[in-house]
């Protein structure tokens, strides 16, 4: 299911943390668990991922991680403020050093003029303070393009944050 690419991120990210001994949690809504299960397909992850959240539902994203109501109904669900609020939230209400989140519209349906099919928005964080957002625009390519991009965009995210020393 998941493309070379991807698992090569994987296995970086794996190989790093481990070396760094730092932990990973993750926040996911469109991609349902893809991104936890891109890692755990790599041996030697559990050294690495502490937790995943799936959050599909405005409910579950406010009682697991902890986002605003307000946020939700000023932003919506498929917003950066969100993003950052569900990593926030993953990365405080878990062990992890580093959290990673996503939400978006992955499709068929869903999308607006204001937030088309393909719009997703993922922010990564680490405890010291460092902080990565991004905003794409992947287009109405297919469910499952999108989020596949979205797994690989979060991947990235979280290999910069490493680089970084986050």
């Amino acid at each position: 299911m998941f493309t070379a690419d991807i698992l090569s991120l994987a296995e970086n990210i794996v190989r790093d943390f481990t070396t760094a001994k730092k932990m990973i949690s993750t926040a996911e809504s469109c991609t349902g668990g893809l991104i936890a299960g891109a890692l755990t397909e790599i041996s030697g992850s559990s050294a690495v991922v502490d937790r995943g959240f799936v959050t599909y539902t405005n409910t579950a994203k406010i009682e697991m991680l902890g986002v605003q109501e307000r946020t939700l109904e000023s932003f919506g669900a498929v917003s950066e403020e969100t993003a950052l609020q569900m990593a926030h939230g993953a990365l405080f209400r878990s062990r992890a050093d580093v959290a990673v989140a996503v939400t978006g519209i992955a499709g068929p349906s869903g999308g607006s003029p204001q937030k088309p099919v393909g719009l997703v928005h993922l922010a990564a964080k680490s405890r010291t303070g460092a902080l990565i957002r991004r905003k794409m625009l992947y287009g109405d390519i297919g469910r499952d393009k999108v989020r596949l991009a979205s797994v690989q965009t979060a991947l990235e995210m979280l290999i910069e944050l490493q680089e970084n020393r986050a």
